[in-house]
């Protein structure tokens, strides 16, 4: 059944494939998530029944909750999305054996040819897409400066690359432009070419698993892969209500309503990071620079319903956190998205008038900053 999501597109919409792994839950970890399902912890007599499931996958926590459904079915549709969550995890993986890690072998070998799974064609033009739209400021093909500063790995170690190391990558300009695909064949213009989907590939997983849960009449859903969520349906017919993570406190930092397929995602520099001689540097880099990207805590994004939220909401955060407080407006922009937020090294927030009107900020004294 999974080896369809690499024969057909077709057949890909029908099967939905997403991904687990078998890891126990500690309750502290909520903490550390960008997003707290808040409709879940003020229980009502009148709403209907939850079901929540949760495991550790793409690195990060992930929690599916079904409204309505009875406990056997529900975990049923919990089980086969986190299933899916886990083959895709392992066929997208950067460094782990499994068809990217393939790839990047090949575009090493450059301009060595292999043939290419056919449900990685999709993927990568996709990406390739929305890497053009960003300006390049979401570039996947930037693996190897991951790699250089260690966080192609479970567990991070302090470091510093040197400099001329970082120059040379930054000068050879990989792209997501450089990988061809030829019919059944593939391969890199370009050797320094090294592909990550880590901010592509969790958000790729929410469209997939709304997909499925709507197509087995699911009315309801909260889908959260730590820092993306994605609503299916209502709660007994009301909007699902989250809280946006404090990117330096405890709990939420604001809450909102969540309406049937809107996503919201968020990149921070607080889950994947190292310190370092007082200094922080998070695990998203800036193509231009080949450096961790500085003075941005977080960036938030909301989606409206569409075919590719989910996507849109992992990839979009991504771009106006390398820009920067001076340039995130117009990198959000670039990827369509109106409705965005910023909060800045000082702890100070910037965002738009239409992602004011959404969110419920909770502690008073914030600095907001509205930018149109």
């Amino acid at each position: 059944m999974l080896l369809n999501f690499f024969t057909a597109k077709a057949q890909r919409r029908k099967e939905n494939l997403l991904l687990k792994t078998l890891c126990a839950f500690a309750p502290l970890r909520l903490a550390f998530l960008f997003f707290i399902p808040l409709s879940l912890l003020a229980g009502c007599a009148k709403q209907p029944p939850l079901y929540h499931e949760q495991s550790f996958v793409f690195g990060t926590m992930v929690e599916i909750t079904i409204s309505g459904e009875e406990e056997a079915r529900a975990r049923e549709l919990s089980a086969r999305v986190l299933a899916d969550f886990d083959y895709l995890h392992r066929t997208l993986h950067a460094w782990e054996p499994g068809t990217l890690s393939r790839m990047n072998a090949v575009f090493a070998q450059s301009p060595a040819k292999a043939a290419i799974q056919p449900g990685m064609v999709p993927i990568i033009h996709d990406a390739t897409r929305l890497s053009e739209m960003s300006g390049g400021l979401f570039n996947p093909a930037i693996g190897k400066l991951i790699t250089l500063w260690g966080f192609q790995s479970d567990e991070f170690t302090p470091r510093r690359p040197d400099p001329k190391e970082i120059e040379a990558l930054v000068k050879a300009d990989p792209r997501m432009t450089d990988i061809v695909i030829d019919g059944i064949q593939f391969y890199s213009k370009n050797p320094a070419v090294k592909a990550d989907l880590g901010g592509y590939a969790k958000g790729y997983a929410l469209d997939l698993a709304a997909e499925y849960l709507r197509s087995q009449g699911v009315k309801g859903a909260l889908i959260n892969i730590g820092g993306n969520i994605m609503a299916v349906g209502s709660r007994g017919g009301e909007a699902w209500r989250v809280g946006i993570q404090h990117p330096r406190k405890p709990g939420a930092i604001a809450a909102m309503e969540l309406h049937d397929g809107e996503a919201i995602g968020t990149s921070g520099d607080y889950q994947r990071y190292f310190m370092l001689d007082g200094k922080r540097y998070c695990h998203i880099i800036d193509p231009r620079t080949g450096y961790p990207a500085q003075g941005v805590e977080a960036v938030t994004v909301l989606i409206p319903k569409g075919s590719q939220a989910g996507t849109l909401s992992d990839v979009a955060s991504k771009p106006a956190f390398v820009a920067g407080v001076t340039g995130w407006r117009a990198a959000a922009q670039a990827m369509g998205v109106d409705n965005a937020m910023l909060i800045d090294e000082r702890g100070e927030i910037h965002l738009t008038p239409s992602m004011k009107k959404r969110l419920e900020f909770q502690e008073k004294g914030l600095t907001l900053h509205e930018v149109p």
